[in-house]
């Protein structure tokens, strides 16, 4: 499956952008989801994950209540609200792929397919 990530941005600190992660060569919907973001100069840190259904979710702490992940597997979609920005958001957010695994993982090294990342900026 490929990956294709878009919606990032330049933002002021408070603002919102919408994450969208476009799958296609087959259906989704058997996979868990994440996205990972890594900001500059520091290690790929996990957001946010999804089951297959979408009926469990998962935030790191930080992101809880700002963040919002959902998919819609009918159209192959996987996105990411993000609300009340801050400056420390800023970084290269990627969405990445379970292979025939139904929950999400917080560890990287546990998906096997990624999309090329987009820039999220958020401004003081």
């Amino acid at each position: 499956v490929q990956l294709q990530a878009s919606g990032g941005g330049l933002v002021q600190a408070g603002g919102s952008l919408r994450l969208s992660c476009a799958a296609s060569g087959r259906s989704f919907s058997g996979y868990g989801m994440g996205w990972f973001r890594q900001p500059p100069g520091k290690e790929r840190e996990f957001v946010a994950g999804i089951s297959w259904s979408g009926r469990i979710t998962d935030y790191t702490a930080s992101m809880k209540g700002r963040f919002t992940i959902s998919r819609d597997n009918a159209k192959n979609m996987l996105y990411l609200q993000m609300d009340s920005l801050k400056p420390e958001d800023t970084a290269v957010y990627s969405c990445a792929a379970r292979y025939r695994k139904i929950l999400y993982n917080r560890n990287s090294r546990e998906y096997d397919y990624w999309g090329q990342g987009t820039q999220v900026t958020v401004s003081s």
